[in-house]
């Protein structure tokens, strides 16, 4: 295979890696809050939180779309467990959602991750780690 046609189809990758929900780096609150967020493959935004809430974690879940009255499928997991399923629409006047749920706080850092996909084949998906 020609040295630039390997070079071109890494580039092709890595571009496509970067508009599936590569994330932000995690940032971290003085309340303990986690926080991370990306770009969705279709441009739109999502942003994952969690912190602690009285021995459980509050996570929350945004996409925002600009684009007021789509539906969207979402789905959070904690290390791999499912903890929510739904759908969820955006309304005015950001064309946003937001998703919150307070979940167990397991043993061990908690690995959780969020997905939202659209019927357009649209796809949001982050993930973080709170410790335990």
């Amino acid at each position: 295979m020609p040295k630039s046609l390997t070079r071109r189809s890494a580039a092709v990758l890595a571009a496509g890696v970067l508009s599936f929900g590569v994330g932000a780096p995690l940032a971290h609150a003085g309340d303990g809050e986690v926080r991370t967020n990306g770009t969705c493959s279709n441009g739109a935004t999502w942003k994952l939180k969690a912190k602690p809430d009285n021995g459980r974690i509050q996570v929350e879940f945004e996409v925002d779309t600009n684009r007021n009255g789509q539906t969207w499928g979402v789905v959070l997991r904690d290390n791999g467990t499912l903890v929510y399923r739904g759908t969820h629409t955006t309304v005015a006047p950001s064309g946003s959602f937001s998703v919150e749920r307070r979940i167990a706080n397991r043993a061990g850092t908690d690995v959780i991750t969020a997905r939202a996909t659209h019927a357009s084949g649209a796809v949001c998906s982050g993930r973080l780690s709170f410790p335990g």
